[in-house]
């Protein structure tokens, strides 16, 4: 009974999972297109209609809005041109390569965007049948009720918020470059060789695919929270997981550095450790408190509760002041070694300038800053481009003000 049971248990949990939904809402889409469009096409199979719903119904209402009317746009271009070929000249091959010409290059005045081919698909698909005029509205129709439905159901039912694969994928970064910088903490205890060192470095350089991949997953976050009436502080969160992939970014590139110059070191003193036994123990030290700062910063900027928010800052800026504690120890045992040994004195100087860029970046003061001038940026930009929006938001906080204000 309970080998049954969990298979229902994960269907359930995975039917709140926002590919699941994405994919339920498309399909339905795709059939209410089809049924209107039976009633209200001469067609006997229109699969314009639900092919355009399929398309529309993206996974965030801010691209259903764009997408539907970049693709109505297309369509009705294509079927134009198609119906004013048709009644100048019929179908032959030099004909076709006027129409596709014309097609692409009327797909750009029209700002189609990546959908562009379409309007010359919808030329060719009209310029070939019999009865073009009839086709070619049809087609406009078909087109429309797609795009009508999709645009509908992304209003009535609104589409999911990805803000947690975004955060997951946050999270699953900051955890590589934990247990990279726990790795780099073993490291420096006793001797390194060369494949060792060259071995984090690789894997620091992997690190680049995986910035790639959340960047990716935060962008279809940022779409999701726009025009989302789910969400009431939507800029907000953008600006919060942005500038936390920011920094993150950067400190994943200074980390990289940072394991160029073990590498090297490596190279230098391919006989003997790469630190004294001292020394060693405070950078493993160090290395192992940046590792757990980069773990609370992720926690900071992914989580959606005050109160956790709250005791991950605590946390992160305990790690930081212990981390710059810790620093200030193997500086001075950096120094004392370079005076005894002068060997690869550049090196230490850039190890320690790229361990103080790391906890610069994650410095919490700093990431306040770099919130709020992001957010002031954000806001200058939103009423520049949308005025008109700006000024009735004013004008319905002063209502609420004044409602307030009388009410009190």
């Amino acid at each position: 009974m309970r080998e049954v049971a969990d298979p229902l248990l994960n269907l359930v949990r995975r039917g709140k999972e926002p590919v699941v939904v994405q994919t339920v809402r498309s399909t339905l889409a795709a059939v209410v297109a089809y049924v209107i469009a039976l009633l209200l096409s001469s067609e006997p199979a229109p699969l314009t209609a639900p092919l355009t719903a399929l398309l529309v119904v993206q996974v965030t209402l801010y691209t259903t809005l764009t997408t539907g009317i970049r693709r109505v746009n297309s369509v009705v271009a294509g079927v134009v041109i198609a119906i004013g070929f048709s009644a100048l000249v019929g179908l032959t091959w030099w004909s076709l390569g006027l129409v596709i010409l014309a097609s692409l290059v009327i797909g750009r005045f029209v700002r189609a965007g990546e959908f562009v081919p379409e309007v010359a698909i919808s030329a060719m698909l009209v310029l070939g049948v019999t009865r073009v005029a009839a086709t070619a509205w049809d087609r406009v129709l078909e087109t429309v009720i797609g795009a009508v439905v999709g645009l509908l159901f992304n209003v009535l039912f609104v589409p999911p918020v990805w803000v947690q694969p975004a955060s997951e994928a946050i999270e699953d970064l900051a955890g590589r470059m934990r247990r990279l910088l726990l790795s780099l903490a073993e490291e420096v205890r006793g001797h390194t060789s060369v494949e060792e060192a060259a071995a984090r470095l690789h894997e620091a350089r992997r690190l680049d695919h995986d910035i790639v991949q959340v960047d990716a997953a935060l962008r279809q976050a940022e779409d999701s929270l726009r025009l989302n009436p789910r969400v009431k502080e939507g800029l907000l969160y953008r600006v919060v997981l942005r500038t936390g992939l920011d920094t993150l970014e950067i400190s994943a590139v200074v980390l990289r550095t940072v394991c160029r110059t073990l590498t090297d070191l490596a190279k230098k003193r391919t006989q003997e450790p790469l630190f004294d036994e001292e020394t060693a123990a405070a950078l493993q030290e160090l290395l192992t408190h940046m590792a757990r700062a980069v773990e609370s910063f992720a926690e900071l900027i992914t989580t959606q509760v005050s109160a956790n928010a709250d005791e991950a800052e605590e946390q992160l800026a305990q790690e930081l002041a212990e981390s710059r504690d810790s620093r200030e120890i193997v500086a001075h045992l950096l120094l004392d070694g370079v005076r005894e040994h002068p060997r690869q004195w550049q090196l230490h100087g850039a190890l320690l300038a790229e361990i103080d860029r790391i906890l610069d970046e994650l410095d919490v003061d700093q990431r306040f800053k770099r919130l709020s001038e992001e957010l002031d940026r954000q806001t200058r930009e939103q009423r520049e481009k949308y005025p008109l929006v700006d000024k009735l938001r004013g004008r319905w906080s002063i209502g609420r003000w004044r409602d307030r204000s009388a009410a009190r």
